[in-house]
């Protein structure tokens, strides 16, 4: 997936949010304008291949001084937010990196 595709589909408004993704936004208390501030400022921290489901992507961006990981894909022409939450440990260290076994 390309960044740059994604903040314009972004821009206009060419993308949905899974129900997923709207449960764990929630979860968080991230609103819609800071998943989508993350997005418009964020960068691809990694991709994944086609799975069965179609490539996605894990971006990186923050909302202030939020950090928010957002996983996309696509839904047809426009891209669907499969997931966005902010990372935390154990899960990930900093925002940038998975968190793994101390030790």
């Amino acid at each position: 997936m390309d960044i740059e595709e994604i903040k314009a589909k972004v821009r206009n408004n060419q993308y949905v949010y899974s129900h997923h993704a709207e449960i764990e936004r929630g979860a968080d208390e991230l609103t819609f304008a800071q998943v989508e501030e993350a997005l418009l400022n964020g960068e691809i921290l990694e991709q994944y291949p086609d799975t069965g489901r179609g490539e996605s992507c894990l971006i990186v961006g923050f909302a202030e001084d939020v950090p928010i990981h957002v996983v996309c894909g696509w839904r047809g022409e426009k891209v669907v937010l499969i997931t966005a939450y902010i990372p935390r440990p154990p899960k990930f260290n900093d925002p940038w990196t998975r968190g793994g076994k101390v030790g």
